[in-house]
């Protein structure tokens, strides 16, 4: 099988990340972490396979909660910084959720202020 029809491998832990909804990079490109021209040459890994982001979503319906450990532990950081990047990183959660299910376009997906910054439509 080619490549290009394999879909995508985490490359933390060899699985494919069958949903979007379970997808780092997803996550990170609504974020504005990853710019929409790189999308297809950055590698991808499942939400959970990324403790360091995974530690900040707060929300009900992500079960169980992750919980990271070493340098990058939420517990070595100011609450201030815990406290925003856990809103920042949940509303994004949240947004890929949305995406998934509201059949947007792909230019659409990332949070406005993203969109705005990157001159992706804003409507």
């Amino acid at each position: 099988m080619a490549v290009c029809d394999e879909g995508y491998v985490c490359d933390v832990c060899g699985q494919e990340v069958e949903a979007i909804v379970d997808s780092d990079l997803y996550l990170r490109y609504i974020l504005g972490e990853v710019h929409p021209m790189h999308l297809a040459n950055t590698p991808e890994r499942h939400i959970r396979c990324n403790p360091a982001i995974a530690q900040y979503i707060v929300d009900p319906a992500f079960t169980p909660p992750i919980v990271c450990e070493g340098p990058f532990a939420k517990a070595a950081f100011d609450e201030e910084f815990v406290r925003d990047e856990e809103q920042r990183i949940t509303r994004g959660w949240r947004r890929l959720q949305e995406a998934a299910t509201q059949g947007l376009a792909i230019p659409e997906y990332p949070l406005p202020e993203v969109r705005e910054r990157w001159g992706l439509p804003t409507g």
